[in-house]
């Protein structure tokens, strides 16, 4: 609660004196205003979320897969620089296949056991997960280092926007843009080295349909991923739930679990 308490100080220090203000100060106060947004004190107090809807792939721009989809996010006490999350990404109706995220590890399971993610996705989620709006409004924003730098307004898809870069103290950023109209998130864009190609990729998340997932907390229902321009993964939430008391088990490997060799 103290921490909460702090932020609502800094969001009313924020949102004062909005003439003159320097490229960081617009810059914390339309975050802070996206927080206000999103539910303020509620979505701060928010332990875990439910998901539930329709998940799609792509390749190339082509579908790839199709699933029912349940992911299910519990919220730790934040450490700096590190994903303070747990998450469980459930596909078909039964649940029975799908990818965990602890702290000790990433693995992809399903009815034959569980293998250990290969390293660069993993990487990639914790990475995703740090520059992900959402989670830096839940867990990252009194953070020490954190700096945000408005571009100023601009108009994205017919729709008049802020947008900020927001960077850590490691120096990665990634850059949101801000409906005017709702102050709520709309897009953001990041770049990732490919190791492969010794450049950069560009990775683009468009969020839409935004609901009250309870309390006041606002969430997207419909969330789309492109890398370097091409679709590559969408979910269409039917139902978004909030501080459903989420156990550990949820969140943990089970002991009948065969553990596969690592994928060749």
């Amino acid at each position: 609660m103290k921490r909460i308490g702090a932020l609502f100080v800094s969001l009313a220090l924020a949102a004062g004196a909005v003439a003159a203000e320097t490229a960081q100060e617009r810059g914390k106060r339309v975050v802070y205003e996206a927080l206000q947004a999103a539910g303020g004190r509620a979505y701060l107090a928010m332990e875990d979320r439910v998901e539930s809807g329709r998940a799609y792939s792509f390749y190339r721009q082509q579908l790839e897969g199709l699933s029912i989809a349940k992911i299910y996010t519990r919220y730790l006490t934040p450490v700096a620089g590190k994903p303070s999350v747990r998450e469980r990404q459930c596909f078909g109706k039964d649940e029975s296949s799908g990818v965990l995220f602890n702290q000790e590890g990433a693995w992809e399971f399903n009815f034959h056991g569980a293998r250990l993610l290969d390293p660069k996705r993993i990487e990639n989620w914790r990475d995703g997960t740090l520059r992900n709006i959402f989670y830096i409004l839940r867990q990252r924003l009194d953070e020490p280092g954190m700096d945000f730098y408005s571009r100023g307004g601009d108009m994205y898809d017919n729709l008049p926007v802020e947008i900020v870069d927001i960077t850590d103290a490691d120096g990665l950023t990634v850059t949101v843009y801000f409906s005017r109209l709702t102050k709520l998130p709309v897009r953001q864009v990041l770049k990732r080295r490919n190791p492969d190609y010794k450049d950069f990729d560009s990775e683009e998340t468009l969020f839409a349909r935004y609901r009250d997932a309870g309390g006041g907390v606002m969430w997207p229902l419909s969330i789309r991923r492109l890398r370097n321009g091409d679709k590559i993964y969408e979910i269409n939430s039917e139902s978004v739930q909030i501080n459903r008391n989420l156990r550990d088990n949820l969140f943990t490997l089970s002991a009948k679990l065969k553990i596969l060799p690592p994928a060749k």
